[in-house]
């Protein structure tokens, strides 16, 4: 559904505020089908954003990547620092 949405983060570094907002605006425009919303619309427009960036950080604060993706880092992990392989139970 959504080939189109781009990575909107640096590899190897959290994700800014301002990535945050590009990823949920690019969000809310996927999902309404606007570029720009109308004067009516523009506050709903701009709630939706900042709940979607809201939920995306407490979203990436959250998770962890297992040692088993730790090689193919997730796009979910905005370059999240995963676990040592210390912290992992041994896998056989």
């Amino acid at each position: 559904m959504c080939r189109s949405i781009k990575v909107l983060r640096k590899p190897g570094e959290p994700a800014t505020a301002e990535e945050l907002n590009s990823a949920a605006l690019q969000f809310v425009r996927k999902i309404s089908g606007f570029h720009k919303p109308s004067k009516a619309n523009q506050a709903a427009f701009e709630q939706a954003i900042r709940e979607i960036a809201a939920s995306s950080d407490r979203l990436l604060k959250t998770i962890m990547v297992s040692s088993r993706d730790a090689s193919h880092k997730s796009e979910s992990t905005f370059g999240r620092p995963t676990p040592a392989a210390s912290d992992q139970p041994a896998s056989n």
